[in-house]
């Protein structure tokens, strides 16, 4: 059902009260804006669905309370982008979550799969993707749109029971239990302007001294992107920041010799260079740590290429994808003796104790009849 009224609304959140699992997806535009337009929410119990318009209906307080109400498992697929506009539009995290992609990838199937090739893979349904670019905020939504949009919601709780039922059977839940709580930290999907500067692209490249004006110029970017509800690529582009951070330009006839900087108009720059000033003032002793990863040797190297065929046997034979239970980065923090997340709780028992054993020279592998197998 399409919901574009606050009675409907009420009357359908008071009949899903008393489901015990919820599957939630959301449409929006962000192509033009810094803040994400919450433009539709669709919610499904295993007994109806329904397309709710946030454009239309002001009071949306019982959807609030629906996804804030603890007795009913909130189902999602790939849920970071969801959680982030539902907390920014409705003031609310949906908890406890279920994400069906993460799921997914304990289960044998690769890692951030697809919620149309799940669908397809669990359910024998192949879903449309006509629809995949409309523009969600124009009214009034036709019949098709609507009907796309409940798709992504509609099968979601029967992944979830078969899923369910497949984590229990393997003795898995506990493994996904953490994953999912993991995914409801603020920090995932609703970061501060001060830590905006991690996820600058290149930023591997700069120096603790460059990172700590990289900081400050990535804080002054977001807190003005914020303010326009512009994207940050609109006030400077992430390539124009790395060059000014290694730059350091203290003028703004400086700043402006960088090639990007030309759309800048006098206020902006000057706030640019208020920033690299800020920066650069930075104590030693506050700059951030090195985004850098350091190279590790030639020996290392070798070392983390044999754990890497472990890593890969353990994780078909286990069904669970291979970049979820380690990274190349957490490899080399394992042989590094670093605090490594294959040291701790399922990963250590699945593949941290085999490691061990390899690293000790107790493990070995072979090649019996084109594979690599366990000696």
């Amino acid at each position: 059902m399409y919901i574009d009224d606050a009675g409907a609304l009420a009357e359908f959140c008071k009949r899903a009260s008393s489901t015990r699992v919820l599957a939630v997806d959301t449409e929006f535009l962000r192509e033009k804006t810094f803040y994400p337009k919450l433009c539709l929410i669709q919610v499904a119990t295993p007994e109806e669905s329904a397309a709710v318009d946030p454009i239309l209906i002001d009071d949306l307080s019982p959807l609030v309370a629906l996804l804030e109400d603890e007795s009913i498992t909130k189902v999602f697929h790939a849920c970071t982008q969801d959680l982030e506009v539902i907390f920014r539009e409705l003031g609310c995290v949906p908890k406890p979550l279920f994400d069906t992609q993460v799921a997914a990838a304990f289960l044998g199937h690769r890692q951030q799969i697809g919620y149309g090739a799940l669908v397809e893979s669990l359910c024998g349904v192949r879903l449309p993707k006509a629809e995949s670019l409309t523009d969600w905020s124009r009214r009034p939504l036709d019949p098709e749109q609507l009907e796309y949009a409940e798709d992504d919601v509609i099968y979601l709780p029967r992944i979830y029971d078969d899923m369910m039922s497949e984590l229990i059977k393997r003795d898995r839940l506990s493994w996904v239990i953490p994953e999912m709580e993991d995914l409801l930290d603020p920090s995932v999907f609703a970061r501060p302007p001060e830590l905006a500067y991690v996820h600058l692209k290149r930023s591997g490249s700069l120096t603790r001294k460059q990172l700590a004006v990289a900081r400050e110029v990535c804080a002054w970017r977001d807190r003005e992107a914020a303010r326009r509800n512009v994207p940050r690529k609109w006030v400077l582009s992430d390539e124009v920041i790395v060059e000014a951070c290694k730059r350091v330009p203290r003028t703004v006839e400086r700043l402006k010799r960088i090639r990007g900087t030309e759309q800048l108009g006098n206020r902006d720059a000057q706030g640019v260079v208020a920033a690299i000033s800020t920066g650069v003032a930075c104590p030693p002793s506050d700059y951030p740590v090195t985004l850098r990863k350091e190279r590790p040797s030639a020996e290392t190297e070798s070392v983390v290429d044999l754990m890497n065929a472990m890593l890969r046997l353990m994780a078909e034979k286990s069904g669970i994808a291979p970049q979820l239970i380690a990274t190349k980065d957490d490899l080399v923090d394992f042989v590094s003796h670093r605090d490594s997340r294959l040291s701790k709780s399922w990963r250590y028992d699945l593949v941290g104790r085999e490691l061990e054993g390899l690293l000790m020279g107790k493990v070995g592998l072979t090649v019996k009849d084109g594979r690599v197998e366990l000696l």
